[in-house]
């Protein structure tokens, strides 16, 4: 993605309509939301579950380097949360 429309100050949250919980008959996170339910990766997860409203993107993007030692995560964290926020998961603001 060239042009990034969340910044890195950003505080993201998910849209009131979803809801991120551990589905064990899936074996992962989902996102819930009245039509239905969306299976997320390992990786979407774990950036999901940072997102509390309070902590900017950056924030997010340094606790899960600090997770994750050794693996610059920045651009992957920050193309998830463009991709998120075009869907219509998540809020940015």
């Amino acid at each position: 993605m060239s042009e990034r429309r969340i910044a890195p100050d950003a505080v993201c949250s998910l849209e009131r309509q979803y809801r991120l919980q551990w589905e064990p008959a899936q074996e992962c996170y989902v996102l819930l939301y009245p039509e239905g339910m969306i299976k997320l990766s390992g990786s979407a997860a774990e950036i999901m579950k940072r997102l509390d409203g309070k902590t900017a993107a950056s924030g997010i993007v340094q606790n899960l380097e600090q997770a994750f030692p050794g693996v610059e995560l920045r651009e992957d964290v920050m193309d998830f949360l463009e991709v998120a926020h075009a869907k219509g998961w998540i809020r940015a603001g």
